[in-house]
């Protein structure tokens, strides 16, 4: 790479004008890419950075040889260092007029920041349906099909790779949020937004793997038994890559199996992506009911007394070995030692046989009203646990005979209630439920604050 790249290529995104740096390539880059090429006049491009200093909220240059430079010096300048870091070149055609060019390293790389600042997401379908209708395809040129099938399943499988971490990193980021209100918007905007709304639902539903994998393994077995299909294929390959035929068969062959693991193993990385969906979604869910519950019992006061040492921590700005110098800590909490001389302290000496003398037992009538109380618990604890098939219920109970409804419209009196239209939100994007959600605009109701959303009944 680094005899590809020049020595100083990347200094202009790490320098103290960064912003500039990146504004003016991405105005350049959208000049140049309405082109037929990537090559534009000079004073074209003059002309377009030299209207960006203009603006009023165009980012400053600290360079000290910029000091009284006006707007069009600014343009000049910033070419002839894109020029110096390797971004572009400058060539003067017949009639003496300079055009400039991105590099061809520096179009690929631009395209790359493009896509990583403007949050886009793999399309797994477009790569799953490709290698699909790759693989059925009957043509004269097997070894390039091929190749294009291999490059399909390398993006496929980077792509899911990635999503996996991506929800390992949602995952860690969790414990961040202090509040309900940044709990939530984690997951409702962030990531149910990001990562399920733009990945994890198409995975499991147009973009199902299963759909595909059965016939692109059948098919590519039968390749790799057909030694019409193998020779054809190495002789393309080998005058593609120019390497000898022995050598571009090995690759063939190499190619198929590679192909065919990669889909009999997927399952392994979807498995573990649907297992991570569940693990954050649940925690997510249950730190924002710990934030939102409160009880007189010894869970609730244990929480109240985390909370607000928390709380001091954040405001004192300690570290977490700062715990300890918290004042009335020491009231509130006693520590004490234990410790044994060695093995033998354990030692408990025989005391001789003894005889167990069995005592008659008395028999006690049960009390009925503790035990109707004690069922009574029991059966209010298992009626507020809320499983997909009660918010499900839930729903239908809320629709009536309506098609569809607003979640605003839902009862919402106490965090109770609150807790149920994050559920009716989140399993929302279940495929076995009986209705549907689309995000509105955000409300308050209440005091609890949410982006409101359509319901919608399926069929």
């Amino acid at each position: 790479m680094f005899h590809t790249l020049p020595e100083n290529f990347f200094a202009p995104l790490a320098a103290p004008g960064k912003t500039v740096y990146w504004d003016c390539i991405c105005k350049l880059f959208t000049v140049m890419d309405n082109q037929l090429s990537f090559g534009v006049e000079r004073d074209v491009l003059v002309g377009e950075l030299q209207y960006y200093f203009d603006q009023s909220n165009a980012a400053e240059l600290s360079d000290e040889e910029l000091k009284g430079s006006d707007s069009r010096g600014k343009a000049n300048w910033m070419l002839r260092r894109l020029e110096f870091y390797g971004w572009i070149e400058v060539e003067t055609d017949k009639s003496y007029v300079q055009r400039i060019n991105f590099q061809e390293y520096a179009v690929k790389i631009i395209k790359t920041l493009l896509e990583i600042a403007e949050g886009k997401q793999i399309e797994y379908q477009g790569y799953i349906y490709t290698i699909y209708s790759l693989v059925r395809s009957h043509t004269d040129n097997p070894g390039v099909i091929l190749l294009q099938t291999v490059e399909n399943t390398d993006m496929l499988i980077t792509g899911l790779k990635n999503l996996n971490s991506n929800i390992k990193h949602y995952i860690d980021e969790l414990t961040r949020h202090k509040t309900v209100a940044e709990i939530m918007n984690a997951l409702f905007n962030d990531y149910i937004t990001n990562i399920v709304d733009k990945a994890y639902h198409r995975l499991l539903t147009s973009d199902n793997v299963s759909k595909f994998r059965p016939e692109i393994i059948e098919r590519l077995e039968e390749k790799s038994k057909s030694k019409q299909y193998i020779e054809r294929s190495a002789a393309e390959v080998s005058e593609l890559k120019e390497i000898p035929v022995e050598e571009a068969r090995e690759q063939i062959y190499r190619y198929l199996h590679e192909i065919i693991d990669a889909f009999r193993n997927m399952d392994d990385i979807l498995m573990e992506i649907n297992q991570k969906n569940a693990q954050y979604q649940k925690a997510a869910i249950n730190r924002a009911r710990f934030l939102l519950t409160g009880s007189e019992d010894v869970r609730g006061q244990l929480k109240e007394i985390l909370i607000g040492l928390n709380e001091r921590i954040n405001s004192d700005q300690m570290d977490l070995g700062g715990i300890y110098e918290i004042e009335f800590l020491s009231d509130l909490v006693r520590i004490y030692s234990a410790a044994f001389l060695d093995e033998s302290s354990f030692y408990s000496p025989s005391e001789g046989k003894r005889y167990f003398t069995p005592t008659a037992l008395q028999e006690k009538e049960p009390d009925e009203k503790f035990r109707q109380e004690k069922l009574r618990k029991m059966m209010e604890k298992m009626q507020r646990v809320l499983s997909p098939e009660k918010i499900d219920k839930y729903v239908e109970e809320q629709l009536g005979v309506r098609k569809e409804m607003l979640a605003a419209q839902l009862p919402l009196e106490t965090a109770e209630d609150f807790v149920k239209i994050i559920y009716v939100r989140l399993y929302g994007q279940r495929k076995n439920m009986s209705y549907s959600v689309g995000i509105r605009e955000e409300k308050e109701l209440n005091g609890f604050v949410f982006h409101d959303f359509l319901i919608k009944r399926k069929g």
